[in-house]
């Protein structure tokens, strides 16, 4: 598998674990079949009982759903930004860098403060 299929697939189960929720049925089972299980098209569409066309197709619509409401929602990017600003803050400590923990707790502090208050 090429590193490019490799990296939209986790990008998608990634999405999917914020979002999955809002799509429907059938998008869901299709995109963990292809994301976690990664099962073929072919070996999809047996599963599933459709073509391999309309696997494609549902894979499609999902993916433009879940990037669509992450535009719009940004929640599984603040969680990125989040994790990492923690990890930074770790790594600080452990180098007793206090200052630099410091204004990166804040930072993710004033994120999550922002994102309360629904900004």
């Amino acid at each position: 598998m090429a590193q490019e299929d490799l990296r939209k697939k986790v990008d998608l189960a990634f999405l999917s674990a914020f979002y999955g929720g809002l799509l429907t049925e059938k998008q869901r089972r299709v995109l963990s079949l292809h994301c976690e299980e990664d099962l073929s098209l072919g070996e999809i569409a047996a599963d599933v009982g459709i073509s391999r066309q309309a696997v494609h197709e549902t894979i499609s619509r999902a993916a433009f759903r879940l990037n669509e409401l992450e535009a719009t929602l940004g929640v599984a990017g603040r969680f990125r930004q989040m994790e990492s600003g923690l990890q930074e803050a770790l790594t600080a400590l452990k180098n007793q860098d206090y200052p630099r923990a410091q204004q990166v707790l804040e930072s993710l502090l004033a994120l999550d403060q922002e994102e309360s208050n629904g900004l």
